[in-house]
């Protein structure tokens, strides 16, 4: 397993109460990198070029050692950053800004009327999403590492040990937690989920997808999107670390050191698998699935039977997010805070936009017709795409 592999890789030396050990997720490129896993340099554009330009930019604070990524209701973001600020824009227009009064380790969920953010120490804060006045705190037993999500009148917090915990919308009671067993060792990430009509949807360690019951937390169904191999701990991690996507009765899913996956959801057949390791994730349209893979490349498969239409081979060891479909363009972000825009029927490379040089580690988020970036050095950018 490279540092490219997991854009990662340092071995936390963590014990948990379940004797659980976890490879925590940390900007590899900060120390001196392996000459073998150097980035490739950046390609050279040529042919017919996208335009990429910054419809609006702001600024929310620094993530620090988290992954931090932004709310998008309709027009408006909400977003924050590791010092406690959160803010509330609508078309780059500051609404409130505040301060949590706490240190934050994820990254915001919101409905448009509730903003909801973790901490390390495990707590949740509720905020009114129109003014930014607080409204509600609640406890979980560990930190919080990814976004929290509003669904189905439930606020769904996933915490560090891979528990998932619901409360009221209205004042932050909880009302279950969901845990299963876990690996011995597995990712420390910021692994969200994915709101489905009764419930979410979320990958875990061991390479496992399942579907949570909003009413009563309980599991719906489960699903193996990968089976951990090898004859060391370390290399039978196959942990789902990125959301799971869903089209239709169709539900895809990545692992780490495992492979990418789409189940039916109503069967639970199996319609087809590719072995890939993605820690980053994947996005659908009608017609393909694209995948950011650990190694620097973006792949794209027949939504149908998971036959390879293309592979863009060039950005190795740049460290991508997870890839975004907005129009005609496959949308990735890199360690450098390059955006790089690549034609969605052959791969090629059609535009690049720089950001502030710091990592683009949080996934893409698509707001209009725009693409919105969130960099680790806390700066938003809403990019129009001609």
């Amino acid at each position: 397993m490279s540092s490219a592999a997991l854009r990662t890789c340092l071995l936390c030396v963590a014990v948990m109460l379940g004797g659980c050990s976890v490879i925590d997720t940390v900007n590899p490129f900060s120390s001196s990198p392996d000459p073998r896993t150097l980035p490739a340099p950046l390609p050279p554009l040529s042919g017919k070029i996208a335009s990429i330009k910054a419809a609006w930019t702001a600024s929310v604070g620094t993530a620090g050692d988290y992954l931090f990524s932004p709310a998008v209701v309709n027009t408006s973001v909400y977003a924050a950053g590791t010092d406690g600020a959160l803010a509330r824009l609508d078309e780059g227009r500051q609404v409130w800004r505040i301060s949590a009064a706490k240190s934050l380790s994820g990254g915001v969920g919101s409905d448009g009327k509730l903003v909801v953010v973790g901490t390390p120490k495990g707590d949740v804060l509720a905020f009114d999403a129109a003014d930014g006045k607080p409204l509600w705190t609640a406890k979980i037993g560990s930190d919080v590492l990814a976004p929290p999500l509003i669904s189905e009148g439930t606020v769904f917090v996933r915490s560090g040990d891979a528990r998932i915990y619901a409360f009221n919308v209205a004042d932050g009671k909880r009302r279950w937690v969901y845990q299963r067993a876990t690996p011995a060792l597995s990712l420390r990430a910021a692994a969200e989920m994915t709101a489905v009509p009764g419930g979410v949807l979320a990958g875990f360690p061991g390479g496992k997808v399942a579907a949570i019951s909003a009413a009563n937390g309980a599991a719906i169904w489960e699903v193996t999107v990968a089976l951990p191999k090898g004859s060391t701990e370390l290399e039978r991690v196959a942990d789902v670390t990125s959301a799971p996507i869903t089209s239709g009765r169709e539900v895809c899913a990545a692992a780490f050191q495992g492979r990418v996956a789409c189940y039916d959801s109503i069967s639970l057949q199996l319609a087809w698998a590719r072995d890939i390791s993605s820690s980053a994730g994947l996005d659908l349209d009608s017609r393909s699935a694209y995948v950011s893979d650990d190694k620097g490349a973006v792949q794209a498969f027949d939504r149908k039977a998971g036959a390879s239409l293309w592979k863009q081979d060039k950005l190795a060891n740049r460290g991508l997010s997870r890839p975004l479909l907005i129009s005609a363009y496959v949308v990735v972000g890199d360690f450098q805070g390059q955006v790089h825009l690549l034609n969605r029927d052959d791969g090629s490379f059609v535009g690049r936009f720089a950001t502030d040089g710091s990592p683009i580690v949080a996934a893409p988020r698509r707001i209009g017709d725009h693409v919105l970036i969130q960099t680790k050095n806390g700066n938003l950018y809403a990019l129009a795409i001609d």
